[in-house]
Formats: structure tokens, C-alpha cells, sequence
């Protein structure tokens, strides 16, 4: 029997040792350290938000008061002007022609009519319906004769905007009777006389159509003429009337209504 080498003998017990001390250890890898502990995250409460809340209503800044609007009177193109208040006359135009002066004239809106009082002789005062121009149109004009029995009532359509050109039916308190053709002088296309109008301090109803070149005449209902005109041929315009004196005064006439409608 040989003896062992030093080496492999020294080599021998330290397997011997390392078994022994694996057997008292139950054998197995040899534990790791756990690792240190680490300080614990303290985790602070969210602040829970609000509920919602309404927001009180606020007051609106004060402001001034807005001046109140000023309608405008309402104007139509057929209907019966009866002039029952001062708004109506704001839908007019007048003007006066003649020799006579205006200084003394005064037109009043009374109740439920017009008093014209002409303060002159000679003197031709035209109310004229501005809204609306019209081609065919019928006009009718009921007035009261309230002054000496020596004035014209007349009706006019299809004056032009200049104011130059229109048709005029103009009836004296005796009768008498006058269609013109108005470009810049009146011209009488038609004339005569009638006993329909009634004389006096009386109510008179007057009428005219104007139809295509057709322009017809009525007194009281009455028709008087129906006239071609093939000269002049004012084909629209405005519609209107007019008080006239002549040589005499007092000249006061009440215009009850005035009418606007389809021939």
C-alpha cells in the first residue's frame, strides 16, 4: 500500500470537512442575505375635489333705458283716408299754386274730417297721397261746402314725382266742370256741366277713374264723361285732390274722407 501525496491528502480533508459541516446543515446552497429593508412610501390622501356648485346668479349692470321707437304710420295702397287723426296727414304732401297768397290759409284736422279755410282768393291747395304711385286706380272725394258757394273741388291721379305732369277733374260749385291735362299750364281736354252736384252748403260726393287711356268722370254717384286721351298719355303717378277758391270769401271746406281703390 502506497501512502498518499501530501497534496491530495490535504486536498481529501477539506472535502471531508466541507461534507461534515453540510450534513449538520441539512445540505443545500448556502442562503443569501435578504435584502436591507427600505423605508415604507407614506402615501398621502388625495384632497377629494369639491361637488360642484351652482354659481349664484349675477345681476346685470343697470343700464339706461332706451328712448321709445316712434312708429311710423301704417300707409295702404286702396282704403278710405277718413283723416281722424293728425298721424294720417304724415302719409301728404301739399302745396298751393295760384295768384292768391298763403299767409291766411289754415287746414285743420277736426274730429273725423279736414276744415280747410283758404284765407285768399285765387288759391289752389293740393293734398297729394305720397306712399304709392298708381296706373289704374279709382279716387273718390266726399267734402262738405261749408263757406260761399264759389269754390273748385278737385281730384288728380298720375302726377308724376316731379310734380309736373297730372290729370285733374275739377268741378266749380255751380257745375261746371273741367278735365286738364296739367304739363306745366292746364290744358282742358274735356269740359261741360252737370246738375248732379248739389249747390250750396251742401255734401258733395266726386269721383274719377283712370284706366289705360280711359279717364271717367262721376258726380254724386252720376257719371258725367268718359274721355280718350291720346295726346298726352301720363301713364302713372300719385294720387290726390285739391281745394280751390275763385273770386270770393270766405272759402271753408270739410273734407270727410278721401278714397283709394281698384277700377
Amino acid at each position: 500500500m502506497k501512502a498518499l501525496h501530501p497534496l491530495l491528502f490535504i486536498t481529501a480533508l477539506i472535502l471531508l470537512v466541507g461534507m461534515a459541516c453540510a450534513a449538520l446543515t441539512g445540505g443545500g446552497a448556502t442562503p443569501t442575505q435578504p435584502p436591507p429593508p427600505t423605508e415604507p412610501v407614506q402615501v398621502l390622501p388625495t384632497a377629494t375635489q369639491p361637488e360642484p356648485t351652482e354659481v349664484p346668479p349675477t345681476e346685470a349692470p343697470a343700464t339706461e333705458a332706451a328712448p321709445p321707437t316712434v312708429e311710423a304710420p301704417v300707409s295702404s295702397e286702396f282704403f278710405t283716408e277718413e283723416f281722424s287723426s293728425d298721424d294720417a296727414l304724415e302719409n301728404w304732401d301739399s302745396f298751393t299754386l295760384g295768384s292768391g297768397e298763403d299767409d291766411d290759409l289754415e287746414i285743420e284736422q277736426e274730429d273725423d274730417h279736414l276744415l280747410f279755410d283758404l284765407g285768399d282768393e285765387d288759391l289752389y291747395v293740393y293734398y297729394m297721397y305720397t306712399p304709392y304711385e298708381y296706373e289704374d286706380v279709382s279716387i273718390k272725394l266726399n267734402a262738405e261746402n261749408r263757406g260761399r258757394n264759389n269754390n273748385n273741388v278737385s281730384l288728380i291721379c298720375r302726377m308724376n314725382s316731379e310734380g309736373t305732369q297730372w290729370y285733374e277733374f275739377s268741378v266749380e260749385s255751380g257745375g261746371v266742370w273741367y278735365l286738364y291735362a296739367v304739363d306745366e299750364k292746364y290744358n282742358v281736354i274735356a269740359n261741360g256741366g252737370t246738375n248732379a252736384l248739389k249747390q250750396g252748403r251742401e255734401i258733395n260726393e266726386y269721383a274719377m277713374t283712370c284706366e289705360g287711356d280711359e279717364i271717367t268722370l262721376f258726380v254724386n254717384d252720376e257719371e258725367i264723361r268718359s274721355v280718350t286721351d291720346n295726346t298726352y298719355g301720363f301713364s302713372s303717378g300719385l294720387v290726390g285732390f285739391n281745394i280751390s277758391s275763385l273770386n270770393v270769401l270766405p272759402i271753408t271746406v270739410a273734407v270727410n274722407w278721401f278714397e283709394i281703390s281698384q277700377p
